[in-house]
């Protein structure tokens, strides 16, 4: 059993028998004494794709399905779907865009890395890396002394993404950003 406040996006639940995902999750904090903090969290249904919202307390408990997962690496996308490989049996997968969300925003071709989350042999989602590496295509020019700064400024990256990075930071340059929160971490080695 898992317990709702350390509930995490990604994670698959069972609810009255059937497979959610955890999309979001809001957190809701109560200001009266002795009152529970609340959870908000959206579910999509795997594999049909209903939203679901419920709220839960800190203590409430649910069932969490353990899931098969599997190394693979992203191919390429059509515009039906987006292809996978598994890397250890050469085996190919694939989604469709409605099942990725925002997640399509970070793929690049032959990216490794990836994990695909497979209930009864079927792939219902992937999970990215935690950090993945990106060039920034575009910027505004760095501007001189902006070192001793803690000054942001938005930069297009090769996916089309805007993040906001500092000021030093160039085009050409690449850097780390969060694929959850799709923040910018640190430049890149």
């Amino acid at each position: 059993m898992l317990k709702a406040s350390s509930l995490r996006k990604g994670q698959v639940v069972s609810i009255n028998g059937q497979a959610f995902q955890a999309k979001q999750i809001d957190t809701q904090t109560p200001s009266a004494r002795g009152a529970n903090t609340l959870y908000r969290v959206r579910f999509t249904a795997i594999p049909a794709g209903q939203n679901l919202e419920q709220t839960y307390k800190g203590n409430d408990t649910l069932e969490e399905m353990v899931l098969e997962r599997r190394p693979v690496n992203y191919l390429y996308s059509d515009p039906d779907a987006y292809h996978f490989m598994d890397t250890e049996n050469y085996e190919q997968y694939s989604l469709f865009a409605e099942q990725l969300e925002e997640q399509r925003d970070w793929l690049t071709e032959n990216m490794e890395g990836i994990t695909a989350l497979m209930l009864d042999g079927q792939v219902v989602t992937i999970e990215l890396p935690t950090a993945i590496e990106m060039e920034i295509v575009e910027t505004a020019p760095v501007i001189k002394g902006a070192t001793a700064t803690n000054r942001n400024k938005p930069a297009t990256l090769t996916n089309g993404r805007v993040v906001l990075v500092p000021e030093y930071l160039c085009t050409g340059e690449r850097i780390r950003v969060n694929t959850d929160t799709g923040k910018f971490m640190a430049r890149a080695k």
